[in-house]
């Protein structure tokens, strides 16, 4: 399909990346309302300015560069706080990395992230973080809520500094996983990021009149590169909220005079279903991402006056496509590459290629996966795809990962943890299809003895998995569907076809 509209090199590869000009456009309006934190916390209920960012986030920067060498920074703290926003911008003015994780991450979970990155520090939000990250050999700073960071703060692993690994300084690196289930951290460099806010600030039409209501996790890229560093490069204003909820998003909407509001299928059933998506009319843009969007869901928020733009990316890719801001947004697709990005459907396998300055370098200590994730510089997304009059259509996926409100689920990782179980001796896992949460994580379970209780299976999973990867439906089987090879076929799961 023909690429997205010209794109300047020179402003991709600006040598100080967002945050040059992040703090170049706040020296300038110091006055400036940026961040308004919707909580009880210290920040709570009153709007933070563009000289108060730029003077918390520069002592941030301070306190983490004093880590001499480099490296990354991994951010384990609650999100959509302005401590969390100073946390992250302080750790790119540093040069440093940043490594956001989940907040519910289990100690199993950000174990594996912290071996992987060999981070030069941490940032946790309170002392039971810093105990967990403390055990796994990582120096830590502690965050006093209003974004004051302390490097004497409680539970410090040592300065690590034979553990350190080398990465390309002031950028992300984001988790993702493959179908082992082993995650991998996806590179992305300063210029990725920069693209990235640049192509979405061009073809949604961003300007420093626009207020976000922000409900997304900022360890996500839809919430953090799209969502945050974006409104701070067009130089619009965020509305944090600590959490989804639908009368809270309609009344942040309204009370705050917002523009714009991001949210993933889940959320958007759920204004859906609430009877009052009308009283979200007001807002110029409602972006949808992270999962794919039913076609009858979007018609229906349209009949109330809720044109939602579909939108489509991926951790290694950031965004990449985008229906339309002026013309039809139709539903069912994802519209158009985005303005710098080259997007190709591939003939024999009908796989979705992309490249363009938003797709990231590889990932990190992994040569041989990044070599296989590309073809002749395209990166091999893994969805299956169509072009239909122009606009991108996702059929499906060639890998086996699950999308749950927004969310990859990886089943050999489920499966990992769930095999551990005394009362297991088989087991899969796939999605199955949900209404609210686009799917869910479904485990076929092969039990070892007569009884087992699912209860408990999933009482254990929840001390090795984070919530969002957690099997909500478990059926006992007497034996899994399997191919000629022996090898599980997922599909006949999630049709339920072949059960024993």
């Amino acid at each position: 399909m023909a690429p997205g509209a010209a794109f300047d090199p020179a402003g991709v590869e600006h040598p100080g990346g967002l945050p040059a000009l992040w703090t170049a456009a706040w020296a300038g309006s110091p006055r400036t309302p940026l961040l308004l934190e919707v909580s009880s916390g210290p920040d709570g209920g009153r709007w933070v300015t563009a000289g108060e960012l730029d003077d918390r986030s520069g002592r941030a920067a301070e306190v983490l560069g004093g880590w001499a060498g480099g490296g990354g920074v991994v951010l384990w703290s609650p999100t959509r706080t302005v401590g969390a926003v100073v946390s992250h911008v302080g750790a790119l003015r540093a040069g440093l990395t940043v490594v956001p994780c989940n907040p519910e991450a289990t100690a199993r979970e950000l174990g594996h992230v912290v071996e992987d990155v060999r981070p030069a520090v941490a940032v946790a939000a309170g002392p039971d973080q810093a105990r967990v990250l403390a055990a796994c050999g990582v120096p830590v700073v502690a965050d006093h809520g209003l974004g004051v960071l302390d490097r004497s703060g409680a539970g410090d692993g040592g300065d690590g500094s034979g553990r350190r690994r080398a990465i390309v300084p002031g950028g992300l690196v984001g988790y993702t996983s493959g179908t082992t289930g082993a995650p991998k951290g996806a590179m992305l460099g300063p210029a990725n990021l920069l693209a990235n806010s640049r192509a979405l600030a061009a073809a949604w039409g961003w300007t420093g009149e626009d207020r976000l209501v922000h409900a997304l996790p900022l360890f996500h890229g839809h919430g953090l590169c799209a969502g945050l560093y974006t409104s701070l490069l067009a130089g619009g204003s965020v509305v944090l909220l600590p959490s989804f909820d639908v009368g809270a998003v309609i009344e942040a909407a309204a009370d705050h005079g917002a523009s714009m509001f991001f949210g993933v299928p889940t959320m958007y059933h759920r204004i859906a279903g609430s009877g009052r998506a009308g009283e979200l009319r007001s807002l110029r843009l409602a972006v949808s991402g992270s999962a794919p969007l039913a076609g009858d869901l979007q018609r229906s928020l349209r009949a109330d006056g809720v044109d939602v733009l579909e939108r489509y990316g991926m951790t290694e890719t950031l965004l990449t496509v985008s229906n339309p801001l002026e013309g039809e947004r139709r539903a069912g697709t994802v519209g158009f590459p985005l303005p710098g990005v080259e997007a190709r459907v591939e003939e024999e396998s009908g796989e979705l290629l992309v490249r363009g300055p938003q797709v990231f370098a590889g990932y990190l200590g992994r040569p041989e996966a990044t070599a296989a994730a590309f073809t002749e510089g395209w990166f091999r997304t893994g969805d299956l795809a169509e072009v239909d009059d122009g606009y991108l259509r996702i059929l499906g996926r060639s890998g086996d990962v699950v999308i749950s409100g927004g969310f990859n689920v990886y089943p050999a990782e489920v499966e990992e943890v769930l095999a551990r179980h005394p009362g297991v001796a088989e087991v899969a896992v796939a999605g199955t299809p949900s209404e609210e949460w686009g799917e869910v994580v479904t485990a076929w379970v092969v039990p070892a003895g007569p009884v087992l209780d699912t209860g408990a299976l999933v009482e254990f999973a929840a001390g090795e998995l984070a919530p969002y990867k957690r099997p909500r439906v478990v059926h006992l089987v007497e034996a899994l569907p399997r191919n000629a090879m022996g090898k599980v076929t997922r599909s006949a799961l999630s049709a339920g076809e072949g059960l024993a």
